[in-house]
Protein backbone atom coordinates (compact mmCIF):
# COMPACT_ATOMS: atom_id res chain seq x y z
CA UNK A 1 0.00 0.00 0.00
CA UNK A 2 1.46 3.35 -1.06
CA UNK A 3 0.86 6.38 1.12
CA UNK A 4 0.42 9.83 -0.44
CA UNK A 5 1.03 13.01 1.56
CA UNK A 6 0.15 16.44 0.20
CA UNK A 7 1.70 19.69 1.37
CA UNK A 8 1.92 23.32 0.32
CA UNK A 9 -1.64 24.47 0.76
CA UNK A 10 -2.53 27.69 2.50
CA UNK A 11 -4.20 31.08 2.26
CA UNK A 12 -3.30 33.37 -0.63
CA UNK A 13 -4.75 36.48 -2.20
CA UNK A 14 -6.29 36.39 -5.64
CA UNK A 15 -3.60 36.59 -8.28
CA UNK A 16 -1.08 34.87 -6.05
CA UNK A 17 0.68 31.54 -6.38
CA UNK A 18 1.07 28.30 -4.45
CA UNK A 19 2.99 25.11 -5.11
CA UNK A 20 1.52 21.85 -3.91
CA UNK A 21 3.60 18.72 -3.43
CA UNK A 22 2.52 15.10 -3.17
CA UNK A 23 5.07 12.71 -1.72
CA UNK A 24 4.54 8.99 -2.31
CA UNK A 25 5.96 6.30 -0.04
CA UNK A 26 6.64 4.03 -3.01
CA UNK A 27 6.56 3.78 -6.74
CA UNK A 28 3.43 4.99 -8.49
CA UNK A 29 2.35 5.27 -12.07
CA UNK A 30 -0.04 7.83 -13.54
CA UNK A 31 -0.89 10.52 -11.00
CA UNK A 32 -3.41 13.30 -10.72
CA UNK A 33 -4.71 16.23 -8.71
CA UNK A 34 -8.35 16.62 -7.83
CA UNK A 35 -10.15 19.20 -5.73
CA UNK A 36 -13.37 19.47 -3.79
CA UNK A 37 -15.05 22.67 -2.71
CA UNK A 38 -17.69 22.72 0.05
CA UNK A 39 -20.99 21.38 -1.23
CA UNK A 40 -19.53 20.33 -4.56
CA UNK A 41 -18.41 17.10 -6.18
CA UNK A 42 -14.75 16.19 -6.36
CA UNK A 43 -13.43 17.46 -9.68
CA UNK A 44 -10.44 16.76 -11.86
CA UNK A 45 -7.67 19.36 -11.94
CA UNK A 46 -4.67 17.83 -13.72
CA UNK A 47 -3.01 14.50 -14.43
CA UNK A 48 0.38 13.29 -15.59
CA UNK A 49 1.69 10.08 -17.07
CA UNK A 50 4.24 8.08 -15.10
CA UNK A 51 6.61 8.90 -17.97
CA UNK A 52 6.20 12.63 -17.34
CA UNK A 53 4.19 13.23 -20.49
CA UNK A 54 1.44 13.56 -21.55
CA UNK A 55 -0.18 15.96 -19.12
CA UNK A 56 -3.82 16.96 -19.00
CA UNK A 57 -5.61 19.86 -17.39
CA UNK A 58 -9.16 20.87 -16.64
CA UNK A 59 -10.26 23.80 -18.78
CA UNK A 60 -10.73 25.90 -15.66
CA UNK A 61 -7.01 25.75 -14.78
CA UNK A 62 -5.39 25.47 -18.18
CA UNK A 63 -2.71 28.12 -18.64
CA UNK A 64 -2.55 28.85 -14.90
CA UNK A 65 -1.59 25.51 -13.31
CA UNK A 66 1.34 23.26 -14.18
CA UNK A 67 1.69 19.63 -13.14
CA UNK A 68 5.08 17.95 -12.87
CA UNK A 69 6.72 14.97 -11.22
CA UNK A 70 10.14 13.81 -10.08
CA UNK A 71 10.19 10.02 -10.16
CA UNK A 72 13.56 9.88 -8.41
CA UNK A 73 11.88 11.53 -5.42
CA UNK A 74 8.48 9.83 -5.84
CA UNK A 75 6.96 13.31 -5.75
CA UNK A 76 4.40 15.13 -7.85
CA UNK A 77 3.87 18.89 -7.92
CA UNK A 78 1.17 21.36 -8.86
CA UNK A 79 2.30 24.92 -9.50
CA UNK A 80 -0.72 27.18 -9.24
CA UNK A 81 -0.44 30.73 -10.57
CA UNK A 82 -2.99 33.53 -11.02
CA UNK A 83 -5.16 31.97 -8.37
CA UNK A 84 -8.82 32.90 -8.21
CA UNK A 85 -11.33 32.68 -5.35
CA UNK A 86 -13.07 29.86 -7.24
CA UNK A 87 -9.91 27.78 -6.89
CA UNK A 88 -10.64 27.52 -3.16
CA UNK A 89 -10.98 23.84 -2.28
CA UNK A 90 -9.32 20.88 -0.63
CA UNK A 91 -6.78 19.54 -3.11
CA UNK A 92 -6.11 15.81 -3.26
CA UNK A 93 -3.40 13.90 -5.04
CA UNK A 94 -4.10 10.46 -6.44
CA UNK A 95 -2.06 7.70 -8.02
CA UNK A 96 -2.48 4.47 -9.93
CA UNK A 97 -0.72 1.30 -8.81
CA UNK A 98 -0.15 -0.13 -12.27
CA UNK A 99 1.04 1.22 -15.58
CA UNK A 100 -1.67 2.33 -17.97
CA UNK A 101 -1.39 3.94 -21.35
CA UNK A 102 -4.32 6.34 -20.90
CA UNK A 103 -4.02 9.14 -18.35
CA UNK A 104 -7.41 9.34 -16.71
CA UNK A 105 -9.38 12.30 -15.38
CA UNK A 106 -11.81 10.04 -13.55
CA UNK A 107 -11.35 9.68 -9.79
CA UNK A 108 -12.54 6.06 -9.88
CA UNK A 109 -9.50 5.13 -11.95
CA UNK A 110 -7.09 5.99 -9.14
CA UNK A 111 -6.07 3.54 -6.44
CA UNK A 112 -4.30 5.69 -3.86
CA UNK A 113 -5.37 9.03 -2.37
CA UNK A 114 -3.80 11.57 -0.06
CA UNK A 115 -5.55 13.19 2.85
CA UNK A 116 -5.90 16.53 1.10
CA UNK A 117 -4.53 20.02 1.64
CA UNK A 118 -6.64 23.17 1.93
CA UNK A 119 -6.16 25.98 -0.56
CA UNK A 120 -8.01 29.21 0.18
CA UNK A 121 -7.91 32.16 -2.20
CA UNK A 122 -9.21 35.46 -0.85
CA UNK A 123 -10.66 38.14 -3.08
Amino acid sequence: QVQLVESGGGLVQAGGSLRLSCAASGRTFNMGWFRQAPGKEREFVAAISWLGTPKYYADSVKGRFTIARDNAKNTMYLQMNSLKPEDTAVYYCAAQRSARIDVSSGPDDYDYWGQGTQVTVSS
